[in-house]
């Protein structure tokens, strides 16, 4: 067994407080960043790139790219609605990825998941039926034993219908997200999410009459016209349902959505006020029982975790089936092309409903060396319980603050590690937590951020 270097004493606190940053930079939820991946000029073929791979404990995610409309803040791979016959012949075509990628799995050693989810777009704007052949397509291709792990679904007020939500209680869902941004029809139509409350309300019932183990309720705070009262309304009636879980997401936009065009809040601000209603959700959630499992998350305490957390992904590989969908080996993140320009998606769609062959990636950005040690370092230290420093050295063979001593010195100094940093869990503090989004962007290397900033969105 290889000898690990000791412990590197944490750098010093620079003398003078590191220059300011908006704390609402980007959402990282991944890394690295989508827009930092490019054609695979090679284009590697699966089998080479999952050979030698660990495949006992894969995440297995399926997309599906089909909304009934489409959010003014939502930047995801989607389309709105599907001509005659899209979605069958989309399922035609997953289910061809589905059969290329396990074969390319191999059988080099065990192939099994750890969990699953269904996300989009809008999974349940497929019909029952369609949702059956979804399961089906993970469960007889792929190997995956929906009843037996944790299988997150998301929805729409619109879509959750009874039928629907019977399929996928049946075949062994265990969380269902849904959106709802805000229960308040003024602040929905100012967030391009048009709505009536008595729609949301009656949606959550039925899933809750589906009996599926957890509800999670996404809200949106830093909607144009939202005060501290009315996102008080949202919260409190979100929590009248008790759900197990609560995302807060702070509204961005982003080039070529519906807000995109029609906004007039100024960066300081909306920034001053989405930071202030982020610290308002964020006490009234913790006075109601729910523990912060990061900064948008937030879970129902003694409620058992239903598939990964935000960022949890440190180490095991991803399986992502469709064409908005990711996958990850630990050298390469790949996917297909990605777009938000609505007429660049239904040309994606059309492409990847035409394709035969699955058996090799084609976009993506490798992930190893230095990269590595960013992607585990920023997805640890954005989850609420922090990193053990111990895990970190163990796996790279050094202490975290020897690999980036300046962004960890410029953290401590701002006030955003606990214990400045110091001690054998490396965690953010509460003001660390509350600027994650400002925190994260600086983890990310010069070459990811020299390929997002050339990056032409389309």
């Amino acid at each position: 067994m290889t000898a690990l270097a000791p412990a590197a004493p944490p750098a010093p606190i620079p003398a003078t407080a590191p220059p300011e940053l908006r704390p609402y930079n980007a959402y990282v939820y991944a890394y690295p960043h989508k827009t930092a991946y490019r054609p695979l000029p090679e284009r590697p073929a699966l089998r080479d790139l999952w050979h030698g791979e660990r495949k006992d404990a894969l995440s297995l995610y399926l997309h599906i790219p089909f909304c009934e409309i489409r959010c003014g803040f939502c930047n995801l791979f989607t389309r709105i609605g599907a001509p005659d016959g899209l979605t069958g012949r989309y399922l035609d075509a997953l289910e061809r990825q589905a059969v290329a990628v396990r074969e390319a799995l191999g059988d080099d050693g065990p192939v099994s998941f750890a969990n699953a989810a269904f996300g989009g777009g809008t999974p349940t704007f497929l019909t029952a039926l369609e949702l059956e052949r979804l399961c089906d397509i993970a469960e007889r291709r792929m190997g995956a034993d929906l009843r037996a792990v944790p299988l997150s679904v998301e929805t729409s007020p619109a879509t959750a219908t009874a039928d629907r939500l019977a399929v996928l209680a049946e075949r062994g869902a265990t969380r269902v997200s849904i959106g709802v941004q805000s229960f308040l029809p003024d602040e929905a139509r100012a967030a391009v999410r048009p709505q009536r409350r008595a729609d949301v309300e009656a949606a959550l019932g039925r899933i809750r009459d589906a009996r599926v183990p957890v509800l999670n309720i996404d809200l949106i705070y830093g909607i144009d016209g939202q005060t501290p009262a009315t996102w008080r309304t949202s919260l409190d009636a979100a929590l009248a349902w008790r759900p197990e879980e609560l995302y807060l997401y702070p509204l961005y936009v982003r080039p070529l959505t519906g807000l995109a065009r029609r906004t007039a809040l100024t960066d300081r601000a909306w920034d001053e006020q989405r930071l202030n209603l982020y610290r308002q959700g964020r006490d009234h959630l913790l006075a109601h029982g729910y523990e912060q499992v990061s900064m948008r998350m937030f879970r129902l305490a003694g409620t058992a975790p239903q598939g990964p957390d935000d960022h949890a992904c440190q180490t095991d590989g991803m399986i992502g089936l469709g064409c908005g969908a990711r996958s990850y080996t630990s050298a390469l993140h790949y996917s297909f092309d990605y777009a938000v320009d609505m007429g660049e998606i239904r040309g994606i769609i059309d492409d990847y409903t035409a394709t035969d062959d699955f058996t090799r990636a084609v976009h993506g950005r490798p992930t190893d060396g230095d990269e590595a040690r960013r992607r585990h370092l920023l997805q640890s230290l954005l989850q609420a319980q922090g990193m053990p420093v111990a895990d970190y050295r163990e796996r790279f063979g050094a202490d975290p603050h020897e690999h980036f001593p300046a962004e960890l010195a410029a953290f401590a100094a701002r006030g955003w590690l606990d214990e400045d940093g110091t001690g054998p869990l490396l965690r953010l503090s509460p003001e660390g937590l509350a600027h994650s989004d400002a925190l994260g962007p600086e983890l990310f290397s010069p070459a990811v951020r020299a390929a997002m900033a050339v990056y032409e969105t389309k």
